[in-house]
């Protein structure tokens, strides 16, 4: 483990200001949410801290700066933060920039999960994880929203790393449900039948087609009338066009609702409706929605794959398959024994207390002091967890 900067002044010089870099600052989106939720930890902390974008969403243009402006923008003592988790024209500035600069990584789905599904996608995440290999030996610091990121940074070369949960308010799920929405899925739990939810891109790493085929088994076995909502944007059209192909052949047009991206207020009227939460997907970096299902009480039934345990923590049942009929006895147990129920949930609100914002947003920037020393102003110095 390093040390962090002590108050003899080993340590770096206090940085003015402290940057980041997106490829692209969406709305909704992850990733974004945590951009800005770190740059108002850096803010807070003292430092400068604006977002250079080589792409931005139109809802959030004030927020950003192109990346093109940084140069004129630069100052003596700035360190550059970069949210790395698709492949960039941005990766190739950085490497040739002089300041310090902290990768924060956020996975990169490997090219051989998209398969045939989608050779673009494919062909961007190679270039990513090329990216990755070029940044991360020049990184003073990776930072990881999970162990599972960090050995992916330690592979590529990363000399100090750091896990650091993945910022974000999950707060925001407690304003109104939509009442439309809610009143939409009121309608269908009246006619019976428990509701499965998941989050999450319709990609095929997500496995949103193992769902399918777990929810097939279930009302065959246990509940006629369950249904499945996937909820998030579907930018694969080739793997949406084929899924509902899919939902068709088995007699589950019905059953299963495909609802593209949502609002924040629709999003809480799903996880209001839910029964339980599944999660099929093959790869996860961390897995956002997790949360998010623990904290709004659904107990959460998930294949074991990449980061999903730890984000857990064990307040869920983990499946070491997808097998149909085991993934639909297990949903089966979580929706129809109250006692487990209960644990579960109980263990969800316990697992999320771990993961406020606050205590994200503190962790983060004492990782970033231990490159950017301490924050203009603060005499306190930060004691990261850099390895």
């Amino acid at each position: 483990m390093s040390p962090a900067p002590d108050a003899a002044g080993d340590g770096p010089p206090p940085a003015r200001a402290v940057h980041q870099f997106v490829p692209a600052l969406i709305a909704r989106d992850a990733t974004g949410s945590h951009t800005l939720l770190l740059r108002q930890a850096l803010r807070e902390a003292g430092w400068r801290s604006e977002i250079f974008a080589e792409a931005t969403h139109d809802e959030l243009l004030a927020e950003t700066v192109p990346v093109e402006e940084y140069p004129a923008r630069a100052a003596p003592g700035d360190v550059l933060v970069y949210q790395f988790s698709t492949s960039s024209a941005v990766a190739e500035f950085l490497a040739g920039r002089p300041e310090p600069l902290v990768l924060d990584y956020h996975n990169v789905t490997h090219p051989e999960l998209y398969g045939d599904w989608d050779p673009a996608s494919a062909a961007r995440s190679a270039a990513a994880l090329d990216q990755l290999a070029l940044l991360a030996p020049k990184a003073a610091l990776g930072l990881a929203d999970s162990a599972f990121n960090e050995a992916d940074l330690v592979a590529a070369g990363c000399r100090r790393t750091a896990v650091v949960p993945v910022l974000v308010d999950l707060d925001r799920l407690a304003a109104p449900p939509d009442p439309r929405v809610a009143a939409r899925l009121r309608a269908g739990k009246a006619a019976g039948g428990a509701d499965w939810l998941f989050v999450g891109r319709l990609v095929p790493s997500k496995a949103q087609h193992d769902l399918v085929k777990a929810v097939w088994a279930y009302r065959r076995c246990y509940d006629p009338a369950a249904r499945l909502h996937l909820v998030g944007p579907t930018p694969s059209r080739r793997y949406l066009a084929s899924l509902r192909g899919f939902v068709a052949d088995l007699g589950l047009s019905e059953a299963v609702r495909i609802t593209g991206e949502v609002s924040d207020a629709a999003l809480a009227a799903y996880y209001a409706a839910a029964d339980a939460y599944v999660s099929l997907s093959v790869h996860e970096g961390f897995g956002v929605p997790l949360l998010e299902a623990m904290r709004s009480s659904v107990p959460v039934v998930a294949l074991s794959a990449g980061a999903v345990e730890g984000t857990l923590g064990g307040a869920g049942l983990l499946l070491g398959r997808a097998e149909p009929a085991l993934v639909a006895a297990a949903v089966h147990r979580a929706v129809c024994d109250p006692a487990l129920r209960a644990r579960l949930v109980a263990a969800g609100h316990a697992q999320v207390a771990r993961h406020t914002l606050a205590g994200s947003a503190r962790l983060a920037v004492e990782a970033v002091a231990t490159v950017a020393g301490p924050p203009p102003g603060v005499a306190a110095q930060p004691q990261a967890a850099v390895r």
